[in-house]
């Protein structure tokens, strides 16, 4: 972690963008100082009438996971090496991702106020649970663990902010479409970043850094919203009914969690790394052969039921 952080500012250079720079929420939503902010008001929420009931549950619950960075950064400044007391080169990343990251839930947000298709109350109460209710993923605060969940969460996002727009796109919904997939392509630029960290890791702890893909891939990927509730709800009780809707819409599956893992293992060229103690190696052969593993098991898996949860964080229009 120290010898990283010693190029850190290249790294701020390459992955992130300057704030003057930046697009902003404001950029993507109508102006309301413009005379025509009342006509662009009706044209959002007339195509929003043309989306689907699954859709605004996934489109609410990515909006909620977005709009717990406050949780994020603290669970990152809490990973050995980034002292959040000093102005360190990593602490000074994790500042900058979560100033990135910020803009996501905002925009969001905003469009979904705007939409009238969204129980606004009820959303926020889901996200103050999100926030207060904690974040446990199984990485305690060791990085090589905290940065393979990353690159994998980065990519996760990125997926599904990529799908939601295309859906929007086919609606006639230009205005959602560019923005999902504005959001998409910073969470691209993101796992790059951290996917180069590890990268970076395995030149110089190789065994350690196996070993700690490993774990997390024997643990399994949990998903930041895996707390979701509602309100008057039990922690981690509307997760499945949320996963559900993106299984059935296609947004995110199980396939493309296999594919995300086999991206990963291509990417930090897995099985090309040398210099692995006995346990590592063993660790290699587990994630080498463990896509195959998740591709047959999913073939057995049940789809996912078609009766639609209920959710109120959606208006009843």
């Amino acid at each position: 972690m120290k010898t990283i952080e010693k190029t850190m500012d290249h790294y701020i250079d390459q992955f992130l963008t300057p704030i003057e720079k930046i697009w902003q929420p404001s950029d993507l939503l109508p102006d309301t100082h413009s005379p025509d902010f009342l006509e662009k008001l009706r044209e959002i929420r007339e195509l929003s009438r043309e989306l689907s009931y699954d859709f605004w549950a996934v489109l609410v619950g990515d909006t909620i996971t977005e709009e717990a960075l406050p949780t994020y950064e603290s669970w990152l400044m809490e990973v050995e090496g980034i002292d959040q007391t000093s102005n360190n080169g990593w602490s000074r990343w994790v500042r900058a991702w979560t100033a990135e990251e910020n803009r996501h839930g905002d925009l969001l947000s905003r469009y979904l106020y705007l939409s009238g298709q969204v129980n606004m109350r009820e959303m926020e109460i889901s996200t103050h649970h999100l926030i207060n209710d904690g974040f446990d993923i199984g990485t305690q605060r060791d990085p090589y663990r905290n940065f393979v969940y990353t690159s994998f969460q980065e990519l996760a996002t990125n997926i599904s902010h990529r799908r939601v727009g295309s859906m929007a796109h086919k609606k006639g919904n230009t205005m959602l479409a560019k923005m999902c997939g504005i959001i998409a392509s910073d969470e691209a630029r993101h796992a790059r970043a951290y996917k180069t960290f590890i990268k970076k890791i395995f030149e110089f702890d190789p065994s350690e850094m196996m070993l700690a893909f490993e774990d997390m891939m024997r643990k399994k990927i949990v998903m930041p919203a895996h707390l979701l509730r509602e309100s008057g709800g039990k922690i981690g009780d509307l997760f499945s009914h949320f996963s559900h809707a993106a299984q059935r819409l296609g947004v995110y599956t199980t396939h493309d969690y296999i594919h995300i893992m086999e991206s990963l293992i291509q990417y930090w060229e897995i099985d090309h790394i040398r210099e692995l103690n006995d346990q590592a190696e063993r660790a290699r052969e587990y994630l080498m052969q463990l896509p195959q593993r998740l591709k047959r098991i999913a073939e057995r898996v049940t789809p996912s039921p078609q009766e639609t949860y209920q959710f109120k964080w959606i208006a009843a229009c």
